[in-house]
């Protein structure tokens, strides 16, 4: 079982930046990916970025590349979202998944363990 925490939302202003951080606690059976995913207001949710266990693959939605950078470093068991240039189409709720066995990284069922969520909010 595996029990992953976000952290890091905020309020900031359109082009400026925020770094989310998601921390995995918990013993996992084998190496996992983990995943960034949002839900914004009246829509569902959706792929943001994703990473293998070695760090070797990321993956990145359309509209997020170049501007968003997910890293990990298995020692700390954390996971960041580094987002720069934001805007205000970027508010959402942002969700860090943990998903050991992931094949397809950019699919939400793949993943078994789910944080709570933090809210990113982008003015402009």
């Amino acid at each position: 079982q595996l029990q992953v925490v976000e952290s890091g939302g905020g309020l900031v202003q359109a082009g400026g930046s925020l770094r989310l951080s998601c921390v995995v606690s918990g013993r996992a059976s084998r190496p996992y990916a983990m995943g960034w995913f949002r839900q914004a207001p009246g829509k569902e949710r959706e792929f943001v970025a994703a990473i293998s266990w070695s760090g070797g693959s990321t993956y990145y939605a359309d509209s997020v590349k170049g501007r968003f950078t997910i890293s990990r470093t298995n020692v700390k068991k954390t996971v960041y979202l580094q987002m720069n240039n934001l805007k205000p189409e970027d508010t959402a709720v942002f969700y860090c998944a943990a998903g050991p066995g992931v094949r397809t990284p950019l699919q939400q069922d793949e993943y078994d363990y789910w944080g709570q969520g933090t809210q990113v909010t982008v003015s402009s």
